[in-house]
């Protein structure tokens, strides 16, 4: 015949801890009844006894507020409700704080290129953090001047700490060929220890010049 063993008993097996009956010798496995503990989980830094998530309380739950007054006082229940405030309770928090992941200045590192593709932005993980949260910060001044030799100019700026010279065809130029009515030129001094590559550079003008017009990208 299989013997019964309780999970209270299971876990006291599993911690190590001595048998609190005679259940090895086959008879019933008999537990005295005992408040649950709903304050043992798995802390950030290893197993603890006493570790909750932060903002949730220790003793009673805060769900009791959300129940019929006649609940208020019901300690089990007070207790029994800690489970899933300590499960969702986090889970709420960040539901709370959602818009921080929507701001230059908050969102975490490892999801600001991420708001910037909400944006249609140019992003490459090899630019200061900085610099990528500025760009993001200043989308919509960029918008504004998409398409402009003044937006150009700011956004590869800011992209790359280095302010650019563009040359536009003088009147005498265009008037001598239409063409090169089209077409501008921007020039960019680049340090040889700078991460910033042509590819990246191509990238920005192709997507921040005029659709009709043709860039010449000049890297001294």
């Amino acid at each position: 015949m299989t013997t019964y063993v309780p999970p209270e008993r299971a876990l006291a097996l599993a911690d190590g801890r001595p048998p609190l009956d005679g259940a090895q010798s086959g008879r019933p496995a008999v537990i005295p009844p005992q408040p649950p503990d709903f304050t043992r989980f798995i802390g950030p830094d290893g197993y603890s006894d006493d570790w909750v998530p932060p903002g949730v309380p220790e003793d009673r739950s805060s769900y009791l507020g959300y129940l019929p007054g006649i609940y208020h006082d019901n300690e089990f229940l007070a207790r029994f409700l800690l489970i899933f405030e300590h499960i969702l309770g986090p889970i709420d928090r960040t539901v709370a704080n959602l818009h921080h992941y929507f701001s230059p200045d908050t969102v975490p590192s490892e999801a600001v290129n991420w708001l910037a593709a909400w944006l249609g932005l140019v992003m490459d993980e090899r630019m200061p953090e900085d610099s990528r949260r500025e760009i993001i910060r200043s989308a919509a001044e960029l918008y504004r001047w998409r398409g402009t030799r003044r937006g150009l100019a700011r956004y590869l700026t800011l992209y790359t700490g280095i302010e650019p010279e563009i040359v536009e065809p003088t009147l005498s130029e265009v008037a001598a060929s239409r063409n090169r009515g089209f077409r501008f030129t921007v020039r960019m001094s680049i340090p040889a220890d700078s991460p910033v590559t042509r590819s990246m550079l191509e990238a920005i003008v192709e997507s921040e010049k005029p659709a009709f017009a043709g860039c010449t990208l000049e890297l001294v």
